[in-house]
């Protein structure tokens, strides 16, 4: 038993070392060009036909309308924060053998990178570094989400589409979570230009929150959404998890199992759906 909690020392200290180092690069720290002006500002939605298509499909751009007034609780700042840390760290263990297996399969399907990473908006907006195992083809154009993509389906590879059905592409963020950009519970992280779904959880102050693993709203529907019920259901989160206490652990809790069900029978995934019907 001592030998067993030696172990898990050296590795965890290993983790967290790594993490404070990486932390920076994750954010942005030291690129300005790549920082969000956006960030800790709130903002709307303001169409207009000159500017290009956006990733959720529309022309237009986010406008400054004032200033982020939010301060976390001590729920959201201690307690979620503590229960991330200890549960990433068993995920990153645990799950070592299905990261393995994973990087493997993805290296024999279609040769290239495992892991891909890409800008998404996390607490405030900032802008962060999301990871994910790589379920489709070298050759698919960056930054463009997939329901965005002409045919969406021939630029999956197979192992991505087994991964994508069950969400095991989405565990590299479990190191997203341990390093503090993301929690466990928690809205979706957007792209850093989906402009519209940024607007729209303004309205509802789901941009206060960190995104995470899983949420309400994935618990129902998932990629079927809306963009305004999408928006509507993390702002439902938000408000839970503002309101701080036991209730917000409560509800955690109940996104935690729901995500368990929702995963087990694959419900709400639409390859290249928007949600629209």
């Amino acid at each position: 038993m001592i030998i067993v909690w030696f172990a898990a020392s050296i590795v965890l200290g290993t983790l967290i070392i790594t993490a404070i180092n990486k932390k920076k690069d994750s954010v942005y720290i030291n690129d300005i060009s790549q920082q969000n002006p956006l960030e800790n500002k709130k903002v709307v939605f303001v169409e207009d036909v000159k500017d290009e298509e956006n990733a959720d499909g529309e022309r237009g751009h986010l406008e400054t309308v004032g200033n982020v007034s939010y301060r976390p609780r001590i729920y959201d700042r201690y307690v979620k924060r503590l229960i991330d840390i200890v549960l990433s760290f068993i995920g990153l263990i645990v799950l070592s053998p299905v990261y393995f297996c994973f990087a493997i399969a993805i290296r024999i399907d279609d040769p290239g990178p495992v892991l891909f990473t890409q800008k998404r908006i996390g607490r405030n907006k900032q802008y962060f570094k999301l990871h994910k195992f790589r379920t489709m083809k070298m050759s698919t154009p960056h930054d463009t989400p997939t329901h965005m993509l002409n045919n969406p389906n021939q630029y999956i590879t197979n192992v991505g589409s087994f991964a994508r059905r069950h969400s095991i592409d989405e565990l590299p963020q479990i190191w997203d979570i341990f390093i503090g950009n993301m929690s466990i519970i928690g809205p979706r992280p957007a792209l850093w230009n989906q402009d519209v779904l940024t607007a729209e959880r303004e309205k509802w102050g789901a941009n206060d929150i960190k995104p995470g693993l899983t949420g309400w709203a994935q618990i129902n529907g998932r990629d079927e959404l809306e963009i305004p019920v999408k928006a509507k259901l993390d702002g439902e989160y938000s408000e839970k998890l503002k309101a701080g206490g036991f209730m917000a652990f409560a509800f955690d809790c109940k996104c935690f199992i729901g995500t368990i069900f929702s995963v087990m029978k694959g419900e709400g995934v639409v390859e290249g759906g928007t949600g629209k019907k």
